[in-house]
């Protein structure tokens, strides 16, 4: 089935040295951008991290120090990567909890203006995980009848992703051909910030989504705990999360 779309949509993965989105970077992007008409523009990028890759990592994902020793850092390729995607939604797999957020902290990082809360996001791991409760792998045989082969490198895992949602529009009715209705399906909260630390409720009011604040509204947490924003802007927090939660504070401070 071919996607209905209004804007590109950009399937990526993201291969990096870890799973914090703090303190990891990425080593790999792979990206299918596929436009409205069907045409399609992939490409796959090597990024040097800047720091060690773990053994662990490595062991992942086959990449290493000296597989990127040669490769540009991310805020050398920053503003066409933004380019690239800019205009564009974006689904990928497992991609809001991860590599969402890591991309926005890379960006972030690397002073590069992109604004992806504009965008919609569709997120096929959380399809699928709603639908039948498997991997990535397990979903690439069981709709698309295939073994996946290279699974782990960025590439292959990108272009499974889009064949797999392709494939789960086939298979369910309930789905909507509809990258609003599948970005809204795919979504668990809808988060202020991309790690979901702050999260909206139904009526557009920014909660706390962790620790002893979880289910406060973040305008009472910060009348009532003069420390609290301090705490966050000093402590290992995403920069997204730190950029959300000083905009709150500003915008209360005007009325």
């Amino acid at each position: 089935m071919q996607l209905n779309l209004k804007n590109p949509l950009v399937f990526f993965d993201l291969e990096t040295t870890g799973t914090d989105i703090v303190n990891d970077r990425i080593v790999e992007i792979s990206y299918l951008k596929v436009f409205p008409n069907g045409d399609e523009e992939s490409k796959t990028m090597r990024i040097n991290p800047g720091m060690p890759i773990p053994a662990g990592a490595t062991a992942i994902h086959g990449i290493s120090d000296d597989d990127v020793k040669n490769s540009p850092t991310f805020k050398e390729v920053a503003k066409i990567l933004a380019k690239s995607i800019e205009g564009c939604d974006l689904a990928g797999y497992n991609s809001n909890r991860f590599d969402i957020p890591l991309l926005a902290e890379e960006f972030l990082r690397a002073g590069t203006e992109i604004d992806l809360k504009k965008r919609k996001f569709v997120d096929v791991q959380t399809i699928f995980h709603k639908m039948e409760q498997r991997t990535l792998s397990a979903a690439y045989k069981f709709y698309c009848e295939k073994e996946l082969v290279g699974a782990h490198g960025a590439e292959a895992d990108t272009k499974a992703t889009y064949e797999v949602l392709k494939s789960q529009l086939d298979r369910y009715p309930d789905l909507k051909n509809d990258v609003n209705f599948l970005s809204d399906f795919s979504a668990f909260t809808k988060n202020a910030d991309f790690a979901g630390r702050i999260v909206y409720d139904d009526k557009g009011v920014e909660f706390i989504n962790f620790g002893k604040y979880k289910g406060r509204k973040v305008t009472d947490v910060l009348k009532e705990d003069i420390g609290y924003y301090g705490w966050i802007m000093n402590s290992n927090f995403a920069l997204d999360t730190k950029k959300v939660l000083t905009n709150i504070k500003l915008r209360e401070a005007m009325r």
